[in-house]
């Protein structure tokens, strides 16, 4: 086993809580990336032997693979996915590129009431009935996993979100290939 030179991890502090916590560590949180970006190497020894899989995506951003088994988990994953695929059909109908406008336009109070209201029976059963329980409870959340920045009230998507991105595409393969064998 290598040795672990901890005085080059001036960031682990850091790193650790953000990452246990849920966190994704991406370009925009500069120390932080720079230093998992250097030494990912050291980090990943170091944290295996503490019982975590450090996960770099190579479009940009670390997190730690978690079991996100938890209901409260699912529930929360769930709104960030919808709230997601109703952005994107919200950006497509509008006649924009719905991925470079995930990442590029920002989303307000007015845009999240908009969504709400335009998928009231979806995101009533998550118990999300306005703009701003939208914010409050899915785009705040998102904030706090590195998934999205606030800045003036407005927020920006971040790379993580193609965790998301991922798992809807894989979805809507799946019901494809059923549909496909009915």
């Amino acid at each position: 086993m290598s040795q672990i030179d901890l005085s080059q991890l001036t960031q682990l502090h850091y790193i650790n809580k953000k990452l246990v916590s849920g966190y994704h560590v991406s370009e925009q949180d500069n120390l932080a990336w720079q230093e998992l970006d250097q030494q990912r190497d050291q980090y990943e020894l170091l944290f295996t032997a503490l019982g975590h899989t450090l996960v770099h995506d190579a479009r940009g951003f670390y997190y730690f693979a978690m079991d996100e088994g938890t209901a409260n988990m699912g529930k929360i994953s769930r709104a960030i996915a919808l709230f997601i695929y109703t952005l994107i059909e919200h950006y497509a109908n509008a006649g924009k590129d719905p991925m470079r406008a995930l990442f590029d336009s920002e989303v307000d109070l007015e845009l999240c009431q908009e969504l709400v209201l335009h998928n009231k029976v979806l995101f009533d059963q998550l118990e999300i009935f306005s703009g701003t329980d939208l914010r409050k409870d899915v785009l705040m959340r998102m904030v706090r996993l590195g998934l999205c920045k606030e800045k003036d009230h407005a927020f920006r998507l971040l790379a993580p979100i193609h965790r998301y991105l991922d798992a809807l595409l894989e979805v809507n393969s799946d019901a494809l290939e059923s549909a496909e064998e009915l």
